[in-house]
């Protein structure tokens, strides 16, 4: 399928819908809303609509787009503004603190197949101030949702041990061409100053909560054997010990709660 006569042809291998609703566009740049010295990241600026904003304000812009074709367009339209740079790469493959050289902030309209690995490599320290995305409605949902609802999970559960999370607006397939099956929303993510979760503690905390919510049909005392190769035993008092239901199942669990059963089955692992 191709776009605007001129334009580079949709990649569907890439998940390319592309955002052209001008009251979006100028919603998530204003969302971003990085203050003085901070660096702009944009993932995936696709054929430049939010970049065509971004770059008319004063931050310097580093947009990273993984299609040849359309990266040589961005260079080419914005070759007379020194501010900006286009990195054609892979965004799971870049450091992003590294390639911004001080505080950042991270935009962008994030392809729905990729959406939570993105957001794991986004919030990976060192952090950016804030990041905005424009995402699938029913992720969105999942990030901001409490423990024990319905919605609530792995994703849920390994944002907000590290951000706070919120929706800014909804929009629909018709803001995009080609228009997705699904409607999408912009949400903010903040790292937190207090996160649940060291530094040290993220790789093992993401692993742990994967593998807990991936036997969510499980009562918490079976999960928690699997998940930290507990015996039933030590399984048992792990959970007497932090005075957690062992027929609760992880759905029911807090972030904090999570990474203090974390913290505790490693302690009480075998070797």
């Amino acid at each position: 399928m191709r776009g605007s006569r001129g334009a580079p042809p949709v990649l569907k291998r890439f998940g390319q819908h592309f955002l052209h609703d001008q009251a979006v566009l100028e919603a998530i740049a204003d969302a971003v809303a990085p203050v003085r010295d901070e660096v702009v990241i944009e993932i995936g600026p696709g054929r430049g609509a939010l970049t065509d904003i971004l770059a008319e304000r004063p931050n310097r812009l580093i947009a990273i787009e993984i299609d040849r074709a359309l990266s040589e367009v961005l260079r080419l339209r914005y070759a007379g503004k020194d501010h900006v740079t286009i990195v054609e790469q892979d965004v799971l493959k870049v450091d992003l603190a590294s390639i911004a050289d001080g505080p950042f902030v991270v935009v962008g309209n994030v392809p729905y197949y990729i959406t939570t690995p993105i957001l794991f490599h986004v919030l990976k320290p060192p952090y950016p101030r804030q990041a905005v995305f424009l995402v699938q409605r029913e992720v969105a949902e999942r990030i901001v949702s409490p423990p024990g609802s319905k919605s609530y999970g792995a994703l849920s559960a390994n944002v907000q041990a590290v951000a706070s999370a919120h929706i800014v607006r909804h929009v629909g397939p018709g803001s995009f061409k080609p228009p997705p099956k699904v409607d999408s929303a912009v949400i903010r993510v903040v790292p937190r100053v207090d996160p649940i979760i060291s530094i040290d503690e993220v790789d093992a905390y993401r692993g742990f909560v994967q593998a807990l919510f991936g036997m969510r049909r499980k009562q918490i005392g079976n999960s928690l054997r699997s998940a930290s190769q507990l015996t039933a035993e030590a399984a048992a008092q792990v959970l007497a010990e932090l005075g957690m239901d062992p027929t609760m199942r992880a759905e029911s669990l807090s972030p904090g709660e999570l990474a203090a059963l974390m913290r505790a089955s490693r302690a009480g692992a075998p070797g």
